[in-house]
């Protein structure tokens, strides 16, 4: 027998979550961006092993694909918008999180809860590297290439360019209120 539930995050319940992310990026205010890429990248990994529902096993899923984007040399993002991607990613790297990880079955509630929350504030984000990723193998498979070795190619720089800027432009429609900022800055 299945259990269904729930869980509704209103605009009301975003500062509890904004404070946890907060106080993830002040624990990691001395980390630089490939710290907290490592970080976000082992705890996945661990993730992996681990015995958990599968609603939170989809959500934990999207978190590789953020840390392609952020990581990707092709889709060579702004340190701007690198530094959006990577606070996102504190939260989920830091092992002082809410629930600790290693509470059996619900250890990363509420990762898949502060994922969930992110991929909406990262919406524009997360479509224009899908599109890009898309646009790449597309090319990459008709050019006969490696798509990872394409990311530099001029016939690239283009679509990039014109993907991160309605990435930009998207962005306020996307947020909720009270949605985060980076906090501070990545070298």
């Amino acid at each position: 027998m299945a259990l269904e539930f729930t869980i509704e995050i209103t605009d009301q319940d975003l500062p509890y979550f904004m404070d946890a992310m907060k106080r993830a990026e002040q624990r990691a205010a001395s980390k630089g961006a490939q710290q907290i890429l490592d970080e976000a990248a082992k705890t996945f990994a661990s993730s992996q092993g681990q015995q958990m529902p599968e609603f939170i096993r989809s959500r934990l899923a999207n978190v590789e694909n953020l840390i392609a984007m952020a990581a990707d040399e092709g889709w060579a993002l702004s340190a701007e918008d690198k530094s959006r991607v990577v606070s996102a990613l504190t939260y989920f790297s830091d092992p002082e999180d809410m629930i600790p990880d290693n509470v059996p079955v619900l250890g990363y509630l509420d990762d898949a809860i502060m994922i969930e929350v992110v991929e909406r504030v990262l919406q524009p984000e997360i479509e224009a590297y899908s599109d890009f990723c898309e646009y790449r193998s597309n090319e990459a498979s008709a050019r006969g290439a490696d798509a990872t070795k394409l990311g530099r190619e001029e016939w690239l720089e283009d679509r990039r360019a014109e993907l991160q800027a309605r990435m930009r432009s998207r962005r306020q429609s996307y947020a909720p209120s009270g949605a985060f900022a980076p906090r501070f800055k990545f070298s």
